[in-house]
């Protein structure tokens, strides 16, 4: 752009113009060099010690959910303001609770532990009604799933960004077993959850 000044105006302009270009620049330039990676979460083990479900469609349930959080970067630290965690079974969600708020640093590993215990109603159809027999009958429940509803501040370098909302953490298609006197249970599979790109904000679109 030519920034020859014919009035005050023109260079007032030239002036704002190349800062607000530096600015962006600069920006690019770190956001570069950060190069955030999500945050990773896995379910490393799930255990169900009640799930009977009624014929008046009352769910009674104890689940269990053991998280890993992992976040793999060097300059980047994750302030967990709320942690609301989800439990699915086909698609219906019968139990919430809140986890405690933590921070979590550069290269760091955390373990959560999210307990749903209580009654809940829930409507299968008849399809999935026959499924949750068929489970039930051997002892593994597929199809359950946990989501996390987060709240979050990131810190990048010396930068503090303001509380922001990521994408739902998503783990699905959990295959628990139910746990019984009689029977040992089988091992569970570690399950990797979806997370989305974790460092935007899903309502900023909103």
């Amino acid at each position: 752009m030519n920034c020859r000044p014919r009035c005050s105006f023109c260079y007032i302009f030239c002036t704002l113009y190349t800062l607000m270009l530096m600015f962006f620049l600069s920006v690019i330039l770190f956001w570069i060099i950060i190069s955030p990676s999500s945050v990773k979460f896995h379910v490393t083990d799930a255990s169900l010690t009640q799930f009977n479900l009624t014929s008046n469609n009352n769910l009674y349930y104890n689940l269990k959910v053991n998280i890993t959080v992992r976040n793999p970067n060097n300059n980047i630290i994750v302030y967990y303001r709320k942690i609301t965690a989800i439990a699915w079974y086909k698609d219906n969600a019968f139990g919430w609770v809140r986890l405690t708020p933590f921070d979590q640093g550069h290269k760091n590993t955390t373990f959560l532990q999210a307990v749903f215990a209580g009654q809940s109603v829930i409507k299968l159809k008849l399809k999935q009604l026959g499924e949750y027999k068929d489970e039930a009958s051997v002892g593994i429940h597929r199809d359950l799933a946990v989501d996390f509803d987060l709240r979050i501040r990131a810190k990048y370098g010396r930068i503090k960004s303001s509380r922001f909302n990521p994408p739902i953490v998503q783990c699905r298609r959990l295959r628990v077993p139910l746990i019984s006197n009689a029977t040992s249970p089988p091992p569970f599979t570690v399950t990797r959850c979806r997370t989305g790109y974790f460092f935007s904000d899903r309502d900023a679109d909103g």
